[in-house]
């Protein structure tokens, strides 16, 4: 493509509304325009990558026995209200009515298309195991977009769904899954662990995500030093720590009337904050409450206590009238003892210590010497988050916490969609039984803002070769010179006839401005045609690195070829 006859929207001066360096070198580099908060253009630059991303994806995909298809982004209520989500799946869900007054809604993911789509169609055992996957644009209508297409309303998935007769056909398409996901972010250059993950929303079991560690990562990763133990810190299991054995004393009310948090109680009362509890209410499904008591300097962890309730929507915390109006007393007073006719859930540790101090359900009071058992009850298990430095629950070496951005997420789905909207084939034995499903995201255009993430320096992107939409750019340093344009051209042509994708800058511009703009959107190989031509010879420029190497016009090819093929 000759550079003059590109729409090339190139910005010298960083967005202000772009917080990280992939959203900002995206929109600087002219992949993608703004639309609205959340909704962007691809330009053809973005769009020859994300095509990249896309192609390494359906090899892969291919490659692992998965069959391509394309469905509607427009999905009727029916289907959902089928499965159980039209009223679970929260404001997330981009939601219209048509003049006939009928519902759809625009697809954030397509189990329930892809399971209506098999239970029409396959019947009978002999026709799985079945592997379909579409790469679509889905729609979800997040609170704050941000982060460019790390988080925004539109985005291009991949999804997968498998189609097995038996656990054994499931657990072999999930692991040829991972194998393919290994593959497609190994060539897209990425960086990419498999950690254990929640399932959310999407249900089923066993459930894995691949996590790009980055600073500004919106996930919690938790690595083991000794053993490859990985898991978001939302399924990452805690240990207990266990506490020293204490004589059980007399449970005492004491005063405290202007401290509330558990700061001011150990400050008052001269104890750690591990012989205190904190006590929050959440509430779930409109209606339902559930406490939730860990221990004074541990963080709750929400989709722990969601799964242990089965809440069907996202927890919120409790307000301050609907606290008051059940236990009499506001936050910062509350606490397990005398708690009755309420979901009660009791973090490990907070069951395993001795006279520790709560809240009274009275303002301005507060227990001491407070014991699980003789003192409440309540539901015991692992509520809170995972700390850096703790036990690894696998091996029992030492965890650390770092930032991470999800690209991929692998589930073991079961039977939650084929029972509930009637899928089933026909055993051996003539019987209809459910199928039993698998569901394999991949996210696009995160993949794409990933690779960027993990690929830059000061003046740019610096992409991966498999990935990039140019692989070299050839600039005449003085588009005016008649045979620095000529031989330009000659290599140009000869380097596309080598099936490579190539740039010709022939643009009237300074040198400098084109160097600029062939460093900002990161073409990996630049071949420059100076003063030296009339000696036969080029210079060539690795964009990973600052060393120019001078060559004549015939090593040029050999040396082009051999860096693509690395």
């Amino acid at each position: 493509m000759k550079m003059s006859n590109m729409i090339i929207a190139t910005l010298r001066e960083v967005p202000a509304e772009a917080e990280i360096e992939s959203h900002k070198l995206m929109l600087r580099a002219g992949l993608m325009k703004k639309m609205a908060a959340g909704v962007y253009n691809y330009m053809p630059m973005g769009l020859k990558a994300l095509k990249k991303v896309e192609d390494i994806i359906r090899e892969e995909m291919d490659n692992a026995g998965a069959q391509e298809l394309l469905c509607s982004a427009v999905i009727p209520s029916e289907l959902w209200k089928e499965s159980g989500r039209w009223d679970a799946y929260g404001q997330e869900m981009f939601r219209v009515t048509d003049r006939n007054s009928r519902e759809f809604c625009l697809g954030p993911t397509h189990e329930e298309v892809f399971t209506d789509i098999v239970r029409t169609t396959i019947k009978s055992y002999k026709q799985v195991p079945l592997n379909l996957y579409q790469i679509q644009t889905k729609y979800r209508d997040e609170r704050r977009p941000r982060f460019g297409v790390m988080r925004s309303r539109e985005f291009i998935m991949k999804d997968a769904y498998s189609f097995d007769t038996n656990q054994e056909g499931l657990d072999v398409a999930y692991d040829k899954m991972h194998d393919a996901y290994v593959n497609i972010f190994n060539r897209c250059g990425l960086d990419a662990k498999c950690v254990e993950a929640d399932s959310g929303a999407i249900g089923g079991s066993n459930s894995a995500e691949f996590m790009v560690k980055s600073e500004v990562g919106e996930d919690d990763i938790v690595f083991c030093t000794s053993c490859d133990y990985a898991a978001n810190i939302e399924k990452a299991e805690s240990t207990a720590e266990i506490a020293e054995k204490e004589e059980l004393l007399p449970l005492e009310k004491i005063e405290t009337p202007n401290e509330k948090t558990i700061e001011d109680v150990v400050k008052l009362l001269g104890v750690s904050p591990k012989k205190t509890a904190k006590t929050i209410v959440f509430r779930y499904d409109d209606d339902k409450l559930v406490v939730v008591v860990v221990r004074g300097d541990r963080e709750i962890n929400e989709v722990k206590v969601s799964n242990a309730v089965n809440a069907t929507t996202d927890l919120e915390m409790a307000s301050e009238a609907e606290v008051r109006a059940i236990f009499n007393a506001g936050f910062g007073s509350l606490g397990p003892v005398g708690m009755k006719e309420c979901t009660l859930l009791i973090d490990e540790e907070v069951a395993k210590a001795f006279n520790i101090v709560v809240g009274a359900n009275e303002d301005g009071f507060h227990y001491k010497n407070v014991n699980f058992g003789r003192d409440f009850e309540g539901t015991v298990g692992d509520y809170r988050n995972i700390t850096e430095g703790e036990k690894c629950p696998h091996c029992g070496g030492t965890v650390t916490i770092s930032r991470g951005t999800e690209v991929g997420h692998i589930f073991k789905l079961g039977t939650k969609y084929s029972e509930s909207m009637g899928a089933t084939f026909i055993d051996e034995d003539g019987k209809s039984k459910p199928f039993l499903m698998g569901c394999y995201g991949i996210g696009v255009t995160r993949t794409l803002a990933s690779i960027i993430e993990q690929h830059n320096d000061e003046n740019g992107i610096i992409w991966p070769m498999e990935v990039a939409p140019y692989h070299v750019v050839v600039i005449p340093a003085n588009s005016k010179n008649e045979e620095q344009m000529k031989v330009a051209e000659e290599i140009y042509n000869k380097l596309k006839a080598m099936k490579l994708d190539v740039l010709l800058d022939d643009r009237n511009e300074r040198a400098g401005v084109k160097f600029k703009d062939a460093d900002l959107m990161g073409v990996p190989m630049r071949i420059t045609v100076g003063k030296k031509v009339s000696e036969g010879e080029v210079e060539f420029k690795l964009r990973s690195n600052s060393e120019v190497e001078t060559l004549s016009i015939e090593d040029v090819y050999n040396k082009v070829e051999s860096e693509y093929r690395k």
